[in-house]
């Protein structure tokens, strides 16, 4: 019988070829998951927490330091979660802090100088967070300013305005009450303000992982010539992603009048540097793009570094010089991860030219 008409030959032949090793596959993932350049900053958060605790065994391993970190994310996270989708589409917002400064005051100016109620006060600051962002907007996009210093531009006006406003502290009993409840009521020790960083951060990663916008948003930050040929319309995406951060730092302005029970001027701007570092250590983090969720480890590793250099002892300017090293290590980090990246992609595209 010839074997080519032979109806088994194919099985045979699929009997006597190498079968993948499928067990291999789920530990080269997890391998891939677990690895220093994907959560690093996980491995790192370890490491301070241990030294720490060995460092100031009675005062830093304890329930209160944790709800101390955690509960003192709320505003920082906040302003670092704001430039997450402005960072994704390639644009730098630097008012957050001043932004953030105007919400503080406006809305203890409101309550304490014109007497307004909790509700039109909070409503209308937030309305100004947007207005803030349209601002942005108008000066970035519509005049096609770089973000870089037209941003900047924007912050030193934000910041006239407060000294419009208000001079000094705004303080009064009508900070407290209900409105000073925002920022005490909790459950289980972690008060609200966490629960909403919470809640921003899980609404940004859905919104970039699961929607059509939020890709298009890094399709624009990845090359926005290439967003512009596909149709994307980038300067609505641009225009949409500023008035966003404006929202949120508007809530972490409101949040931060309600815990300290006053609006103070100047209090915005030391907010920004940790700010960016957080967002750009968390971009180093799981997929190696600006996202919700490496932004927020970010934010508690620079809550859990300052709470230990002040448990320890530390000077005032080592807290700031932490911050200033993190954002160096984070830029850094970025770029050896893109450099990786991009020797990993030329070594495969030259096995695919050597293979037969």
């Amino acid at each position: 019988m010839n074997t080519l008409d032979d109806p088994r030959r194919p099985e045979a032949e699929a009997e006597r070829r190498p079968r993948p090793d499928r067990t291999a596959e789920p530990r080269r993932s997890w391998t891939r998951y677990l690895s220093v350049t994907n959560i690093g900053i996980i491995y790192v958060l370890i490491g301070l927490i241990v030294v720490f605790s060995i460092l100031a065994p009675e005062t830093f391993p304890t329930w209160t330091t944790v709800r101390s970190v955690l509960n003192g994310a709320a505003v920082p996270g906040l302003i670092a979660l704001a430039l997450v989708i402005p960072l994704s589409a390639r644009l730098f917002d630097l008012s957050v802090g001043n932004a953030m400064g105007l919400a503080n005051v406006l809305v203890a100016w409101l309550l304490v100088e014109q007497g307004w109620g909790v509700a039109p006060a909070v409503l209308v600051t937030l309305l100004a967070g947007l207005a803030m962002g349209a601002f942005n907007g108008l000066v970035v996009v519509s005049a096609k300013i770089d973000s870089f210093i037209g941003t900047l531009a924007t912050g030193a006006l934000f910041a006239t305005v407060v000294t419009m406003l208000a001079d000094q502290s705004v303080t009064g009993p009508q900070l407290g009450g209900a409105f000073g409840a925002i920022a005490t009521t909790g459950l289980f020790g972690l008060t609200l303000p966490l629960y909403l960083l919470l809640a921003v951060a899980v609404a940004f990663w859905f919104f970039q992982k699961y929607t059509v916008t939020g890709r298009r948003v890094y399709a624009l930050g990845f090359n926005e010539r290439g967003a512009e040929l596909v149709g994307i319309r980038t300067r609505r995406l641009k225009f949409a992603s500023l008035i966003a951060a404006g929202f949120v730092v508007s809530v972490a302005g409101i949040l931060l009048a309600s815990s300290v029970n006053s609006g103070t001027p100047h209090i915005g701007p030391p907010y920004l540097l940790d700010a960016y570092a957080a967002a750009f250590l968390g971009a180093t983090q799981f997929g190696g793009r600006f996202n919700a969720f490496g932004t927020l480890l970010a934010v508690i590793l620079l809550g859990v570094g300052t709470n230990g250099i002040f448990l320890i002892g530390g000077a005032a300017w080592a807290q700031s010089l932490f911050g200033g090293v993190v954002l160096l290590l984070a830029l850094g980090a970025s770029n050896l991860e893109q450099a990786i990246r991009a020797r990993s992609w030329i070594r495969a595209k030259a096995r695919q030219a050597a293979a037969p």
